[in-house]
């Protein structure tokens, strides 16, 4: 299940995607450079999520091992 930083991620990847294609078709350099810069962050805000979900998930599969 995605947490909210992996949702948040994704969100900003579009918005940065959207960005980059209204700057490309109005020939705006600076609202392409935001859009490239809101994809990265998004994709590190991803991956930070994909990181804290898989720590999640070690913790929880330890703590099975653990109880049993």
């Amino acid at each position: 299940m995605w947490n909210k930083d992996e949702v948040k991620g994704k969100a900003d990847q579009a918005k940065g995607k959207i960005k980059e294609s209204v700057g490309n078709m109005k020939n705006d350099e600076q609202l392409r450079s935001e859009g490239e810069a809101d994809n990265a962050a998004g994709h590190v805000e991803e991956a930070v999520g994909k990181g804290r979900r898989k720590v999640g998930e070690a913790l929880n599969d330890l703590g099975d091992k653990i109880g049993r």
